[in-house]
C-alpha cells in the first residue's frame, strides 16, 4: 500500500501547473526525471509545518535542512518532519550555514517579518532561489531593495500568497475576464479573529535554547520580554507589521489580482488598538483602509483582530461588478447576481479533485502544495510564477500604504507608477526603518 506521502505525490500535484484547469496527465509532461530540488525551511513555527509538507509532496524537492534560533523548536520540528517526511532533514541553528552550504538549492523564510527581505536577499546573493512568506518586506525600503537584487541576480523569487495557485480563484479571473459580472470596479478584503491581550512584557532571562542576537538579527537591539517569542512578535513594530500584512497581504493581494490593478493614486486607513488598551501591542487590532486606483477602482481591507464577528466567514473577499458579485476563500468560489442570489458554487477541494480522479483532498492544504510545486517549476522549468516578487511586492506595498496613512491620519497622494508617496515628508521619513550595525541589506 502506497503511503499518505506517495499518494499525495502522485495525485495532489497536478493541480500545481494550473493555469486554469490543468489535467492530471499534464503533470508527468512537465517534470524532468532526473531534477532534485534541496530545500532549506527556516524559521520552524506554524506556517513551517505546511511548507515542509508541500515541499515534501513535490516530487523533485527533498527538504534537506531545518534551520531555526531555537534549538528547543527545531528539535520538535525534525520530528514532524520524521513523521510526515518519512526522514529527518539535517538540524542548523545559524542560516547563515544554509547559504554557505552548496548543496541547497533554494530556501523557503518562515522568519519573524523583520528577517523575510533581509534574509531573501542574502539568500539569492547566495545563489538561492527563495520562496519568502508573506509580508515580503518589513518596510517600503525592502520592498523596492528586494525586488531590485531578484532582477541583479535572476534567482526565482515566490512569494507565499498561496491564493495565486488556487482552482477556484483562477476560475473566478476567468469569469471576470470574460465579462460574467459585467465591469468590475471595488473589492472588499476582511479578516476577523479573537485574538487575546498580549499584556505588559517583562524582562526575563533570553531561553537556554535561543540564540536571541541572531533572532533580532537586523532589528534594532531591545531586552528579551516573556510576550514577544514565538508569536507575539507580530503586534510589535520592531519585529511585525500588523494584521494588514499579517494576513491581509492574502486578502488585498486577490482584490488586486481580481481588479487587473497594481500601484493606487490615494490611500486613506481609520482604526487604532481598539480592544485592549492596555497592553503592549503596538499595531493596530481595527483597520478600515481603502486604495483608490485609475479607472474608478477601489478596495477596502476591513481588520478585525480581536472581534470574531463573521458574517461572511472569517476571510475573504468580495468583488463587485456592474453585473454581479464574486465572493471568494480559500474553500470557495461563489457567483451572485445583482440582488444577491447565489447562481453557482465551486468548491476548491472538488475541483482539484477532479483534476486527480481519485485524490482525496479533504482538509489537505492543496493551495500550499501547487504553491510550492509551481515553484519548483519555475526553477526546473523556468514556467511562470504565480507570485513572482516583483508583483507579490505591489501586494505588501498596498499593505505598507494602508499602515503609514493609519499612522499618519492623513490621506496619501501616491504614484501609481512607482507607489511611491507624493508630498508628504513625514510618510518619506517612514519608508525606511533604522538597522543594526552590520545587518542592513544592501543591493
Amino acid at each position: 500500500m502506497k503511503s499518505r506521502r506517495e499518494f499525495l505525490k502522485n495525485t495532489v500535484i497536478s493541480a500545481a501547473g494550473l493555469t486554469m484547469m490543468s489535467s492530471a496527465s499534464a503533470f508527468g509532461k512537465i517534470i524532468g526525471a532526473n531534477d532534485n530540488i534541496n530545500i532549506a525551511i527556516i524559521g520552524t513555527g506554524g506556517r513551517a509545518h505546511g511548507l515542509a509538507q508541500a515541499a515534501g509532496i513535490v516530487k523533485q524537492m527533498t527538504v534537506s535542512h531545518i534551520c531555526d534560533v531555537d534549538q528547543k523548536r527545531v528539535q520538535k520540528f525534525q520530528g514532524f518532519c520524521k513523521d510526515k517526511l518519512g526522514y529527518e532533514p539535517e538540524m542548523v541553528q545559524d542560516f547563515r550555514k544554509i547559504l554557505d552550504n552548496k548543496d541547497v538549492d533554494a530556501i523557503a523564510i518562515a522568519t519573524p517579518e523583520h528577517w523575510h527581505a533581509p534574509m531573501a536577499i542574502m539568500g539569492m546573493q547566495a545563489g538561492k532561489h527563495v520562496y519568502v512568506e508573506k509580508p515580503c518586506s518589513h518596510n517600503p525600503y525592502e520592498n523596492e531593495l528586494l525586488v531590485q537584487v531578484q532582477a541583479k541576480y535572476g534567482k526565482v523569487c515566490q512569494m507565499g500568497n498561496q491564493q495565486r495557485s488556487s482552482f477556484t480563484s483562477a476560475m473566478a479571473k476567468k469569469d471576470i475576464m470574460d465579462g460574467v459580472i459585467g465591469e468590475v470596479y471595488a473589492g472588499k478584503a476582511f479578516y476577523a479573529n479573537t485574538r487575546k491581550s498580549i499584556g505588559k512584557g517583562k524582562k526575563v532571562s533570553v531561553p537556554s535554547t535561543l540564540d536571541w542576537e541572531l533572532w533580532q538579527g537586523p532589528a534594532p537591539r531591545e531586552d528579551y520580554r516573556d510576550n514577544v517569542h514565538p508569536y507575539n512578535w507580530h503586534w510589535f513594530r520592531t519585529w511585525g507589521t500588523g494584521e494588514i500584512h499579517n494576513n491581509g497581504t492574502h486578502e488585498i493581494d486577490i482584490c488586486r489580482w481580481m481588479l487587473g490593478v497594481d500601484y493606487p493614486t490615494r490611500v486613506v486607513s481609520t482604526g487604532g488598538r481598539l480592544h485592549y488598551k492596555n497592553d503592549d501591542w503596538q499595531w493596530f487590532d481595527t483597520q478600515i483602509a481603502s486604495f483608490e486606483f485609475d479607472n474608478g477602482k477601489m478596495i477596502t481591507w476591513e481588520g478585525r483582530s480581536c472581534n470574531g464577528y463573521r458574517p461572511s466567514g472569517g476571510r475573504g473577499t468580495t468583488i463587485h461588478g456592474t453585473e454581479g458579485t464574486i465572493k471568494l476563500d480559500r474553500a470557495k468560489y461563489e457567483l451572485l447576481d445583482l440582488k444577491g442570489k447565489k447562481i453557482k458554487t465551486e468548491w476548491e477541494n472538488k475541483n482539484a479533485k477532479a483534476a486527480n480522479d481519485t485524490a482525496d483532498l479533504t482538509g489537505f492544504d492543496t493551495l500550499s502544495v501547487n504553491h510550492m510545486n509551481n515553484f519548483a517549476m519555475a526553477i526546473i522549468k523556468n514556467e511562470s510564477l504565480k507570485a513572482p516578487i516583483a508583483d507579490a511586492a505591489i501586494s505588501t506595498q498596498l499593505c505598507h500604504l494602508g499602515n503609514i496613512a493609519q499612522d499618519l491620519k492623513v490621506s496619501l497622494d501616491v504614484d501609481p507608477k512607482t507607489g511611491k508617496v507624493i508630498g508628504n515628508k513625514d510618510a518619506k521619513k517612514m519608508w525606511k526603518r533604522d538597522y543594526e550595525k552590520g545587518w542592513e541589506p544592501t543591493l
